[in-house]
């Protein structure tokens, strides 16, 4: 930001001693127009010697995908996304087979297991009562009516959500691939973390009669923002991340009104 160009320094009019018309050494005052020396870059110094920049929902260290930042003003917008309760959308990879300390792939081991009898239709009866008693949990923690008109427009809009704290809730699972041992999983969820997502797998292992473990959580959406609209590593810089606010911003402004009002 610094080393973008800046704004010309102000101009003021300022009386100066100038000779006379007349000569003979007379002098006299003229009105000119000189620039602010308070305004001068060696005066003033950087412009920016702050940058006030928020984190949305973490990601640990395990885990990688969308991860949003607010950016000077930006960061009141953040705690307004952040009380609208949105969702976020993860896959997960897994492995049966084995069981680990931190339900991690990277972990220490605890277990061996066979899994020869898994198949994709026993994972998604098991995906199918995961999603069924935490749907129950979300209309508990919603707080809202079900019998109500309101209940029926929020659920027509899809904005039924736990608008205060939660535990963990799984509005969605599906699975996206199945090969054993490996398989992967697309998670809709609110108020997760990571770490609640590789226990998750984990307790689909047990269920299973066998255990597994996590490969991988990506997040590949938190709320509005998507893996399209993140910016990789090398392209942190002033263009990008300025091209990236003016992209979001009418998406921010739209969830924001049709959630807060």
């Amino acid at each position: 930001l610094n080393a973008a160009p800046g704004r010309a320094p102000r101009q003021r009019v300022r009386f100066l001693p100038a000779p006379a018309p007349g000569g003979g050494g007379a002098v006299e005052l003229v009105a000119a127009r000189v620039p602010v020396l308070a305004d001068h870059p060696l005066v003033r110094g950087p412009r920016f010697r702050k940058l006030k920049i928020g984190a949305g929902h973490r990601l640990d260290v395990k885990a990688s995908g969308v991860f949003v930042l607010g950016i000077g003003h930006g960061n009141k917008l953040l705690t307004d996304l952040y009380n609208c309760h949105l969702t976020k959308v993860y896959t997960v990879g897994g492995l049966f087979g084995k069981a680990t300390d931190d339900f991690s792939d990277t972990g220490n081991l605890v277990e061996k297991t066979t899994f020869d009898h898994v198949t994709r239709e026993k994972l998604e009866r098991i995906l199918a009562v995961i999603q069924g008693t935490n749907q129950k949990a979300l209309l508990m923690y919603s707080n809202i009516d079900m019998k109500t008109q309101e209940a029926y427009e929020l659920a027509v809009k899809g904005l039924i959500r736990p608008m205060g704290k939660s535990p963990p809730i799984i509005t969605a699972v599906r699975c996206l691939q199945f090969g054993l041992p490996e398989f992967q999983l697309e998670i809709h969820c609110l108020h997760e973390t990571q770490q609640y997502l590789r226990k998750m797998v984990h307790e689909i292992g047990l269920e299973l009669k066998s255990s597994a473990v996590c490969t991988q959580v990506r997040r590949i959406r938190d709320g509005v923002f998507t893996v399209d609209d993140a910016l990789p590593r090398t392209q942190w810089n002033l263009q990008s991340i300025q091209e990236a606010i003016r992209n979001c911003q009418l998406k921010v402004e739209t969830e924001l009104e049709k959630i807060l009002g």
